[in-house]
């Protein structure tokens, strides 16, 4: 599974980081900073993250 946010649609809302802490967050510049290859176990997660955004700035690949 790999993740990609398109930078260009993310606000910094942070609903993907409720939704799924062990991939993403904020840096120290308060902007979004993901994993992009996340251990599979954390897919649904990363699901739920994809669909609360509210940009639909996330995407899974598999």
């Amino acid at each position: 599974m790999k993740v990609v946010v398109d930078m260009n649609k993310c606000q910094d809302h942070g609903q993907c980081v409720f939704a799924a802490p062990d991939v993403f967050g904020f840096d120290d510049a308060g902007r979004l900073a993901y994993v992009p290859d996340p251990d599979a176990a954390l897919r649904e997660e990363v699901e739920e993250a994809a669909d609360v955004c509210p940009l639909q700035a996330i995407r899974i690949e598999d």
